[in-house]
């Protein structure tokens, strides 16, 4: 076992019974199974200042009161992150419980949009200096940030950085300002679980911003079913989520195409085209 792990491991009390087990699925970090005296662990081996900032979001999700599981953060640093494992074999799939708890996560709010510590999305740095205007956020620490990127590494030609320009320049004029919900940040399928202690989140890039943030990303690979979203809005389903929704799916879309190349451009133009039908 590395030293550095094995160091970690001792110092929070947890005795590991074996080697760490490779899991599937880490797309970003090397990701084990460590089976422990204490019980059975999630390991983590990735760059220190993503493991740190994912640490720091399951702490503020698991102290926000939800009713969401989320993992308990057993040990990190020196680019190792070691947390609970969570059962998931046979699970229900509690929708509703979901939808109330992302509510529920989503009613707890702060004054500016954004977070103390920068973060990532992904493999993407994921800049958080906090703004008063949640609008004025989303166009200089998500939109604007991810077009120099894409311009930068040549997958955004003069056209399509315009188009996304007048989309994050405009958002005054349709989108009324809001407190400022803590939210995921990056909550795709994936990040979602169901076990026998309920619904579960993992994986965080959190900070504070429009709730719809969540949301947008639930249903851009797919959707929660509608009693996700009869108990998520609660009889208060807004009436310009469409609009909502393309403007949110705005931001992960433009960091799939800066990670995986030119063939998110299609889903780019389609989710601008999208909002600019509303603006019409």
């Amino acid at each position: 076992m590395d030293e550095t792990l094995a160091s970690l491991l001792s110092a929070a009390g947890l005795t590991p019974r074996g080697e760490p087990q490779p899991l599937g699925g880490g797309d970003i970090a090397e990701v084990f199974r460590l089976a422990t005296d204490q019980g059975e662990m999630v390991v983590k081996q990735d760059a220190p200042e993503r493991l740190a900032g994912e640490a720091d979001g399951l702490r503020a999700l698991r102290g926000a009161g939800s009713g969401l599981v989320v993992p308990e953060v057993l040990a990190e640093g020196e680019g190792w992150l070691v947390m609970e494992a969570l059962e998931t074999g046979r699970s229900r799939r509690d929708e509703a419980s979901l939808g109330e708890g992302l509510r529920r996560l989503h009613a707890v709010t702060g004054d500016a949009h954004g977070w103390p510590r920068d973060n990532a999305c992904g493999r993407t740095p994921q800049p958080n200096a906090p703004l008063p205007d949640g609008r004025a956020f989303q166009r200089e620490r998500r939109l604007l940030p991810l077009v120099d990127a894409c311009q930068a590494r040549g997958l955004m030609d003069a056209r399509l950085r315009a188009r996304v320009e007048a989309i994050a320049h405009g958002l005054e004029a349709w989108l009324p300002d809001a407190p400022a919900s803590l939210v995921h940040g990056d909550l795709w399928s994936g990040n979602l679980l169901f076990t026998p202690r309920g619904p579960a989140i993992i994986d965080p890039a959190v900070y504070r911003h429009f709730p719809e943030v969540d949301l947008a990303m639930l249903t851009l690979f797919g959707s929660p079913g509608e009693a996700f979203f009869e108990a998520y809005w609660n009889g208060h389903r807004p009436g310009d989520w469409p609009r909502r929704e393309a403007l949110f799916q705005l931001y992960p879309l433009l960091n799939h195409l800066l990670m995986f190349g030119g063939g998110y451009r299609g889903a780019v133009e389609r989710t601008l085209g999208r909002l600019e039908a509303e603006a019409g």
